[in-house]
């Protein structure tokens, strides 16, 4: 299975952490891509509608985590790209697990947990 993975974190360090603990997986991930706000991850998901999985922060500037699920959840043709949430504030479970995450994972990322979730999610 080679995955293409959008990594979406306003923090420099936060997406080098996660690309390097996805690198380690080529065997499951083929292709990283990033944003760093819910805006600018919007407009690559349109423009690269092969994402398998999203990994999404919730604190961001100009659209955060939150306001990114209600947009993307509310179009059908996202249905099928599971998104899982990456955050220190777990208050915010059920808040986006209710948004239409299916995941989520509190920060520091554990990478057994970020794997083993990624494939649960994509292994339909």
């Amino acid at each position: 299975m080679s995955l293409k993975v959008l990594v979406v974190d306003d923090d420099l360090i936060n997406r080098k952490l996660i690309q390097a603990m996805l690198k380690r997986h080529t065997d499951l991930v083929g292709e990283i891509v990033f944003a760093e706000n819910g805006s600018e991850a919007l407009s690559v998901l349109r423009e690269s509608p092969d994402i398998d999985i999203v990994l999404l922060d919730i604190l961001m500037p100009v659209l955060d985590g939150r306001e990114f699920l209600k947009i993307f959840r509310a179009e059908p043709s996202n249905d099928k790209i599971p998104v899982i949430v990456l955050s220190t504030d777990d208050t915010q479970k059920n808040t986006v697990l209710e948004l239409g995450a299916e995941d989520f994972i509190i920060k520091p990322i554990n990478e057994e947990d970020l794997i083993e979730g990624i494939k649960k999610l994509t292994s339909k």
